[in-house]
């Protein structure tokens, strides 16, 4: 069983931060908060099982924070205006005025 919240940790932490490094939508990087928050639950458990590492598990507690921190920010209702904010940004961007000729 801890081999598998190490390892389930490890590498679901590892494509979060990938998705998150990649920045293809807000919505998608909400998303890998949310693999984070599994992510960091699996550390914290596997870390106060574990004989020596209350270390990881402490450090994924402040993680789990600051994680929830993002599902929020990028899932909340904050970040539903933020993506039709960039939606319209982009769509005016594409625009032409008279000032471009």
């Amino acid at each position: 069983m801890l081999d598998i919240l190490e390892w389930y940790g490890a590498i679901s932490g590892v494509v979060a931060a990938l998705v998150v490094a990649s920045n293809v939508t807000t919505r998608i990087s909400g998303w890998a908060f949310v693999l984070f928050v599994t992510s960091s639950i699996a550390l914290i458990a596997w870390g106060f099982l574990s004989d020596d590492a209350s270390g990881i598990g402490w450090q994924n507690v402040a993680l789990l924070l600051i994680n929830l921190w993002g599902v929020f920010r990028y899932l909340g209702p904050q970040g539903a205006r933020e993506t039709g904010s960039l939606s319209a940004a982009r769509e005016s961007a594409g625009r032409k005025t008279i000032h471009d000729t």
